[in-house]
């Protein structure tokens, strides 16, 4: 595909309508009360020669989902006027992302983490290619998953496990060595909804 086109194609997607999506779509008898809900952004960084997403692997130090994988991003700051300057600036802390190279083409519906989290995924393609450089104390490694896994919604499933005492059910989108679940996961999967 064409980078018009695939511009174009996202862009169409971006503009269908939806709703916000939670951590608690599969688990409605678990969803916590009082939450606070903290604004934080996401980058979904789209190559699009390649046609691949960026994502991180978490470090395994971190005190907060160690070894996850997940998009660039995080909680907005003070200084940072939108969500979509949260989510560059934590692209470009994270995994070196020089800030003019990213083509905002969008943003999906939020969606409401288990940890108190707001969370805008921000759409963006690349407009030239670099070299990651990742964050030694917060990501292990930066990859790319080829968008056609990502927008096949036969390649997600619900999976679960035991938190709190009870089993909580999310989405995954294994691919090759990567584990792909969680927020993350159902973030992707709205996507590949609206590109579908």
């Amino acid at each position: 595909m064409t980078v018009p086109d695939l511009r174009t194609r996202i862009r169409d997607a971006l503009s269908i309508s939806g709703g916000a999506s939670s951590d608690f779509d599969l688990n409605k008898s678990i969803r916590p009360t009082g939450l606070t809900q903290t604004p934080a952004a996401v980058l979904v960084a789209i190559h699009p020669v390649l046609e691949t997403v960026i994502l991180t692997k978490r470090s395994a130090r971190l005190k907060h989902h160690p070894g996850q994988i997940a998009f660039p991003g995080g909680k907005q700051d003070p200084t940072d006027a939108t969500l979509t300057d949260a989510a560059l600036r934590e692209a470009h802390e994270e995994i070196g992302l020089p800030y003019g190279i990213v083509d905002v083409l969008g943003a999906l519906p939020t969606h409401q983490t288990v940890t108190g989290y707001e969370m805008t995924p921000i759409v963006g393609m690349l407009t030239a290619d670099y070299d990651p450089i990742p964050e030694a104390g917060e990501v292990s490694e930066v990859f790319e998953v080829p968008l056609s896994h990502l927008a096949n919604p036969e390649n997600y499933r619900i999976e679960g496990r035991y938190w709190c005492g009870q089993r909580r059910e999310y989405y995954a989108v294994p691919y090759g060595p990567y584990y792909i679940w969680g927020a993350t996961a159902r973030v992707l999967r709205g996507l590949a909804e609206r590109l579908s």
